[in-house]
């Protein structure tokens, strides 16, 4: 009876795994099919696996988590989805200088675990969620060479004194306003000469 108990909850843990993997694969495949990718670079994203793992250009944890999506200079063009948001475990978001565009998901601002955010070099619109506040553990947010508009959000200039974002490079957009001098620690902020 004991054994059958101990069976029955391993088997239980490996059912919450592979549906927390599949939701991973589902998110990303979705991400795929929102994309064009005119050199197959995402070839190895078969929907099919338990988990994305084996995927190129994606990480993972020691708990098949995935902690890191890179495909800088991949030619991908299309627009982001919202789910990129239910990646919760996600540190780094590399998708720059590719052809990416529309608006940067408020949604993003729920990877409370992002390290770093690397969309520059795209063709992003719309204002900068104020959301990215939210992520406290963010070291690097590179959004130039883009469409933004709008002021820097506050709750994301915070991140200069309240987290612990050291590098923050906004130019080359169509951002408006001016940022005041923050005095904590050495942080690197570019922004536009113009605005």
């Amino acid at each position: 009876m004991k054994l059958q108990h101990i069976f029955s909850l391993l088997f239980g843990l490996s059912v919450v795994t592979t549906v927390y993997c599949n939701t991973e694969v589902d998110i990303l495949n979705a991400q795929r099919e929102a994309w064009k990718d005119p050199y197959n670079v995402l070839e190895s994203w078969d929907p099919t696996l338990v988990n994305p793992c084996t995927w190129y250009h994606i990480t993972c944890n020691s708990d098949n988590s995935v902690i890191r999506v890179d495909l800088g200079n991949a030619s991908l063009s299309g627009y982001l989805i919202p789910d990129l948001g239910r990646l919760t475990d996600l540190q780094y978001l590399e998708l720059y200088s590719n052809n990416i565009s529309g608006s940067i998901p408020d949604s993003l601002g729920n990877l409370t675990k992002l390290v770093s955010l690397d969309l520059f070099s795209n063709h992003f619109n719309g204002p900068i969620p104020s959301s990215l506040g939210n992520i406290n553990s963010l070291k690097y947010l590179r959004l130039n060479n883009n469409m933004l508009s709008g002021e820097i959000p506050r709750e994301v200039l915070e991140l200069i004194i309240t987290g612990n974002l050291t590098e923050m490079n906004v130019s080359d957009n169509m951002l408006s306003g001016t940022i005041r001098n923050f005095k904590k620690r050495v942080t690197t902020i570019t922004q536009d000469a113009r605005a």
